[in-house]
């Protein structure tokens, strides 16, 4: 105001006005949320987008693909997880049929046969990473205890019906030293067509 005096109170900047604890705490709040909706509205138009919702829509959608992608993932390495436990699988089966064929091997190479092998595998004392010598070792071992499991020691051959060796074949009555002919020779004095 012109001719007024400085010292007027009225014409500082600075007036006192006096506010309860209340309605100072809803200015300051309402003040805090226009500042957040201006930050909120500026970031939008700097990403640009039209509004605040199409962020949200964005932002969802890239994080539901995000999502997808993780759980494709996931499938592919619990499938991959799967084919290496299988492969594992089957090479611990061909190490055991290995080992198998190797142990049935040296035993029948020892003499062991038939029903017996079965038995002598199962009774054979070598740990699973058994070498050569190891192995040996443990077949003289079971021979020592089991020799009735190995040819040629205790175990006998079944007995044929006429009472020998079922490896021999049975006797023919009769000569069995003939010349070679002679049988034809007979034949033919027989029918007469030859005389002696």
């Amino acid at each position: 105001m012109l001719g007024a005096s400085s010292d007027d109170p009225s014409n500082s900047d600075e007036a006192t006005i006096s506010v309860s604890q209340k309605h100072l705490s809803t200015l300051m709040a309402r003040k805090k949320d226009q500042g957040g909706r201006a930050a909120i509205r500026n970031l939008v138009d700097k990403l640009g987008f039209p509004s605040a919702s199409a962020l949200e829509d964005f932002i969802t959608g890239a994080r539901q693909a995000e999502q997808e992608q993780l759980t494709e993932a996931e499938r592919r390495e619990q499938v991959l997880a799967e084919r290496e436990q299988a492969a594992l699988a089957r090479e611990e089966a061909a190490i055991a049929r290995e080992q198998d064929a190797t142990r049935r091997a040296r035993l029948v190479g020892a003499g062991v046969t038939g029903r017996d092998l079965d038995d002598a595998v199962v009774l054979l004392r070598a740990g699973n990473e058994a070498d050569e010598a190891a192995l040996d070792a443990a077949v003289q071992e079971l021979r020592s205890r089991r020799p009735e499991l190995f040819t040629g020691s205790v175990h006998a051959e079944p007995a044929a019906p006429g009472g020998a060796p079922a490896s021999v074949p049975p006797s023919r009555p009769g000569n069995t030293e003939h010349k070679p002919g002679a049988h034809g020779l007979e034949m033919a004095r027989r029918r007469g067509l030859l005389t002696s």
